[in-house]
């Protein structure tokens, strides 16, 4: 059995107060929303026992979809690698950028020179997406939907260039003798209808007809902020399960976090081999009404 755990949007703070001329961009209306609210929303004891509780489950790999920074600080890079450093080593854990990540230009390529070894693919290449990370039976794809956009716009775009290329690593992984279970890491909700307008991933239907195509075993993915399930269509008549995950640092008692499906959690998926056919079941792990962290059941992933 290997064991992949999965958590995103943790928006790592405390945030430093920027420099004046840092505020001359899209980082001005960011900054207000984080002293307005947002790190309120944020909880960093939560986000500290979050992972703690995760790594007491001894997951085999950690996958983190996007958002590490909140405005694209150069500060906030370094605090970006910490956080990594502490879900675990370059090799256990794979990374994939969020839209707060690429907030203004210039805000990914900081980041990534920064924490490029949590992106690295089985070559030793940082930075490049889509990249290929093997793992015991788990194969993961990581893509980036992470592009700068326009004050109060959050919407992410991958490029035909990526989408094609993603479709190469999918379609060989799948005609190898013993095809690995294909994990695809991505921050935007990949699906039509996914997020709503002014936060959508732009070429969702071009990724939809790709996977349509090519397949993947489990697309995970973060950025609504909420858990979620949907199903794409894969070869075939296979379902592919699409699983968004809530704010790892969401904290109880604010406007939404005490929803269901809105505090602070993480997933775990256990992946074994029946059959000739990968099963991955799945448990969300997180806080409570109480504000305590605990298993908070099982996840649905057969098909609709």
């Amino acid at each position: 059995m290997f064991r992949l755990a999965h958590l995103t949007d943790p928006h790592v703070g405390p945030l430093a107060r920027p420099r004046l001329r840092q505020l001359f961009s899209k980082r001005a209306t960011g900054y207000a929303n984080w002293r307005r609210g947002r790190s309120r929303s944020h909880d960093m004891e939560v986000l500290a026992a979050l992972v703690a509780d995760m790594r007491e489950q001894a997951p085999d790999h950690v996958a983190c979809t996007g958002d590490l920074c909140n405005i694209g600080l150069p500060s906030e890079w370094e605090t970006a690698r910490v956080f990594l450093e502490a879900l675990g080593a370059p090799e256990r854990v794979s990374f994939v950028p969020g839209n707060h990540d690429a907030y203004v230009r210039g805000s990914l390529e900081g980041l990534l020179g920064t924490c490029g070894p949590w992106t690295a693919d089985d070559e030793g290449g940082c930075g490049l997406f889509p990249y290929l990370r093997r793992r015991g039976p788990v194969a993961l794809v990581g893509l980036s939907s992470a592009i700068p956009t326009k004050p109060f716009v959050a919407t992410g775009r991958l490029g035909e260039a990526q989408i094609a290329a993603a479709e190469t690593l999918l379609v060989g992984l799948a005609r190898e003798i013993e095809p690995p279970c294909r994990v695809v890491m991505i921050h935007h909700p990949p699906h039509p209808g996914g997020a709503a307008a002014g936060r959508e991933l732009k070429d969702a239907q071009a990724f939809t007809a790709m996977i349509g195509r090519a397949g993947a075993e489990l697309i995970l993915h973060g950025h609504n902020h909420v858990g979620s399930v949907a199903y794409m269509p894969g070869p075939g008549s296979v379902a592919v399960p699409v699983v968004g995950g809530p704010s790892a640092s969401a904290r109880t008692g604010g406007r939404h976090a005490d929803l269901p499906g809105r505090r602070a959690a993480y997933y775990l998926y256990d992946v074994t081999r029946e059959g000739g056919r990968h099963r991955i079941t799945a448990t969300s792990r997180g806080l409570n009404g109480s504000g305590r962290i605990e298993d908070l059941g099982p996840l649905t992933l057969s098909d609709p």
